[in-house]
């Protein structure tokens, strides 16, 4: 008789652990409740299956200070309490990292005694919540219910509740250091941001410092043209497309700035290719003379008219063939045109080169700011911004730009426009 009622006794107490648990359960997961709130719903159900009047949760903050994050007594919460308080039981549980029980705490010497306003009884127990061998916090119990005091066999339910606990702290430990993180980025990219304002704003005021001082250089250049002596034409010629290269550079620039910014509109025009390839042409062919390398256009016949920015599109022409031209050695031949694309209504401008090639993972990359084919240096190679600004502007017109090319096999550049 005695062993069946110690078996119901036994499934009772089973039972309503079992049912402490799902509630615990259900109060982590209810997410709509904020971190306290569930801290403190979760020490109402410890209390209530230990059968204990006081209690405290207290989370370990900082690296040193224990806080009480939930309790029976509302004005503890908030208190701290350090490590290394010799007189504290939370602090010594914690640094020992072992559950400690007292019968009666007025007979320990080690530790403050219990305030008799507020506690009935002189035994309690804490424990320490543990997880990879760290302290996270410090369970506390104390002033049992009815005839019964505190026993020792309470520590086993009490971590068996830790255990559970265990995912709430860790969880929020993760998710503050998510939100740490997140503020961290934050303030690095407003910095950024205000870096990159600085640095725009200095570009912006150095290009329009620039462009004075190149149009008068190439006026004076131009008026030197028609009185220079023939012996000295071809220094001439190399001052004026050295200046018509930085004048592209700061165009580029300023372009750039431009779209970026979403500041550039293109402003269409209905052309024909022919003469706009034609123009392109003239203004290159004076480098391509110094460098001996042979410039052929290619226009397929009957093309139709386009609706362009002439004023970009011819621009992203000459980046291409100067760029062409960078990377071709002398007695090679540079082809440029423009065709049908076949099933499409678009049109095709390309340049191709006899030069090294591209090898097939730049292909992507090279588009991208201050990006370049090899760290060759040449007069006519820049900076690594105008393949960039040709895949601005051509973005601008709703078209495609890209490259074929193999190393050793020369490079052809194209971009598609729509009619």
């Amino acid at each position: 008789m005695q062993d069946e009622q110690q078996n119901l006794q036994d499934l009772e107490l089973a039972n309503r652990l079992l049912d402490s648990f799902s509630r615990i359960s259900e109060v982590i997961n209810t997410r709509r409740l904020d971190y306290h709130t569930r801290l403190g719903r979760i020490l109402k159900v410890i209390l209530e299956y230990l059968g204990v009047e006081q209690g405290s949760l207290m989370v370990l903050e900082r690296k040193k200070h224990l806080v009480v994050r939930a309790a029976n007594r509302p004005e503890i919460i908030g208190q701290e309490q350090t490590l290394d308080d010799e007189r504290s039981v939370a602090s010594w549980v914690a640094r020992q990292q072992e559950p400690l029980f007292i019968k009666d705490i007025g007979d320990d010497k080690r530790f403050n005694k219990m305030d008799s306003a507020n506690y009935r009884r002189n035994s309690l127990l804490s424990i320490p919540i543990l997880h990879k061998g760290k302290v996270l916090g410090v369970i506390n119990v104390t002033d049992k219910l009815g005839d019964r005091d505190l026993l020792k066999e309470d520590i086993t339910r009490l971590f068996d509740f830790s255990s559970i606990i265990l995912s709430l702290l860790v969880q929020e430990n993760l998710q503050q250091d998510l939100r740490r993180q997140q503020r961290i980025l934050r303030e690095r990219n407003l910095e950024l941001r205000k870096q990159e304002t600085v640095r725009a704003e200095l570009s912006r005021l150095l290009i329009h410092d620039l462009k004075g001082p190149l149009a008068e250089v190439v006026a004076n250049l131009d008026i030197l043209s028609y009185s220079v002596a023939e012996e000295n034409r071809e220094f001439l010629e190399s001052a004026q497309i050295g200046c018509d290269r930085a004048v592209r550079m700061v165009s580029n620039l300023v372009s750039i700035g431009k779209i970026e910014d979403g500041k550039l509109v293109p402003i269409k025009e209905v052309i024909e290719p022919g003469p706009m390839l034609a123009e392109c042409l003239s203004s290159i062919k004076g480098m391509a003379k110094i460098k001996d390398v042979e410039l052929i256009m290619e226009v397929e016949a009957d093309l139709p008219q386009i609706s362009l920015d002439r004023t970009l599109i011819m621009r992203v022409m000459q980046n291409l063939l100067t760029n062409a031209l960078g990377y071709c050695t002398g007695n090679t031949t540079i082809r440029f045109g423009c065709r049908r694309v076949i099933g499409k209504k678009q049109l095709e401008f390309y340049v191709q080169d006899q030069g090294p090639g591209i090898p097939v993972a730049k292909h992507l990359s090279i588009f991208e700011k201050y990006s370049r084919a090899s760290n060759k240096q040449d007069t006519l190679v820049g900076t690594g911004l105008g393949l960039y600004f040709c895949r601005l502007a051509v973005d601008v017109h709703r078209g495609r730009i890209g490259l074929e090319s193999e190393p050793g096999q020369g490079s052809r550049f194209y971009f598609t426009l729509p009619l």
